[in-house]
């Protein structure tokens, strides 16, 4: 089984996915076709049912029930795509065995070294099978460990009958590192009662908290006069661009902040003397505070566009996703069965806000309860990126548990 397991996950973090958040198409990249067609084939291998691939790279895919007692439908997530912040192609991972605790040379040539004083973590995993990236890609463990974990999970399922379970839906989305993950997902297909994303870090995370989101684009239009003759006359649109930010909570960037603390991140920055462009992402997981930040940025605009009545600011913030924990909360039991399960195979659980967002998120809005559960992988997104093996072994064993809690137990 293990050798099964590894030899999928390594074969599937090989395929370019990457998204592009440039794109306007779905899937944004076509490469994502490439893993969703393999992925289609191993499911059809399994001999699940009603599998799926639609035009715009969602996989579902079903496990029937083996009993007829009555038991809600759950479901299981994963994205297909990788983050476009680092590259993914040419992926070659590599397997450190039994993990001595010191620094990770990833890559001689070019002297890239996974080094413990900056990620101490690492040494919690000495004794264990690590996989590891060559230190010029990210590995793709976010999120391919996660679509292995299902898939292994289900081939247990298949494998051992004696234990009994309801419905099973499985689905794979595209795009999910540049937040489209569940635009087009259709929960009314889907049709489970809820859902787990197997999305999430570090063995034990499990999450039903997350920021609420948005992103900004802020446009400066300035006066471009030649220096020589500028007095009075020059509106310099990236100094502008350079106070506004200024002019931000500077203890509230992503680099000073943890737990529930939001931020103000700029992500780009582009432009001359006569137009500048800044970028931001907003985050919070209070409601309030979120406004607040919002409503912040608007009023600074308003300062600087009286400030430089000659000048221009034009301010645009989309909302991105919010907090799932008010959809988590009514139906709070499907957290205590993940708890339950990973205590009973071992596992402590980790229940902390994410940092970030996932398609749970958004699917929670959509009628899919939908919380967060690990995949075991750390640092994901860059080149010291990696993932224990005997995690994923047990994020396959918390979805087994989880499964067969789910049909032990008086659902009402």
């Amino acid at each position: 089984m293990e050798k099964d397991m590894i030899k999928r996950f390594l074969d599937y973090v090989k395929i370019d996915t990457t998204s592009d958040e440039n794109s306007e198409q779905t899937p944004s990249t076509d490469i994502q076709f490439n893993l969703a067609k393999v992925i289609l084939s191993d499911l059809e291998s399994l001999g699940l049912e009603e599998i799926s691939l639609d035009e715009n790279g969602y996989i579902m895919a079903t496990l029937p029930a083996n009993t007829d007692k009555e038991i809600p439908t759950v479901g299981f997530i994963a994205h297909i795509d990788t983050a476009p912040s680092y590259s993914g192609t040419n992926v070659k991972p590599n397997i450190i065995k039994n993990y001595d605790g010191k620094d990770i040379i990833l890559n001689k040539e070019k002297y890239i070294i996974l080094e413990t004083k900056h990620f101490p973590e690492i040494k919690n995993y000495i004794g264990q099978n690590i996989i590891v990236t060559d230190g010029t890609t990210l590995l793709g463990a976010d999120n391919k460990a996660g679509i292995v974990e299902i898939i292994e999970a289900i081939k247990i399922l298949k494998s051992n009958p004696d234990i009994k379970h309801g419905k099973i839906r499985i689905g794979f989305t595209p795009d999910e590192e540049i937040g489209r993950g569940a635009n087009l997902f259709d929960v009314d297909k889907f049709d489970a009662k809820f859902a787990y994303t197997i999305d999430g870090g570090e063995i034990g995370e499990l999450e039903y908290e997350n920021f609420n989101a948005a992103s900004m684009k802020v446009k400066f239009i300035g006066r471009d006069i030649h220096p020589g003759a500028a007095k009075n006359k020059m509106i310099n649109a990236m100094l502008i661009a350079m106070e506004f930010n200024a002019m931000l909570p500077v203890n509230e960037r992503p680099e000073f902040t943890t737990g529930y603390e939001g931020f103000f991140l700029l992500t780009e920055i582009t432009g001359d003397v006569e137009n500048c462009t800044s970028n931001y992402i907003i985050r919070d997981h209070s409601k309030e505070k979120f406004q607040i930040k919002k409503d912040l940025c608007l009023s600074i605009a308003k300062y600087l566009n009286e400030k430089y009545s000659d000048g221009k600011i034009e301010v645009e913030i989309k909302d991105s996703y919010y907090n799932m924990r008010e959809k988590i909360e009514p139906v709070m039991n499907i957290i205590d069965i993940a708890q339950k399960s990973m205590l009973e195979v071992g596992v402590t659980p980790i229940i902390s806000p994410i940092r970030g967002g996932t398609d749970g998120a958004r699917l929670s809005y959509m009628n899919l309860p939908c919380p967060n559960i690990f995949t075991g992988g750390h640092n994901f997104h860059g080149k010291f990126e990696y993932i224990p093996i005997e995690s994923m072994h047990k994020a396959v064993e918390v979805i087994v548990k989880l499964i067969e809690n789910i049909a032990v137990n008086n659902w009402k």
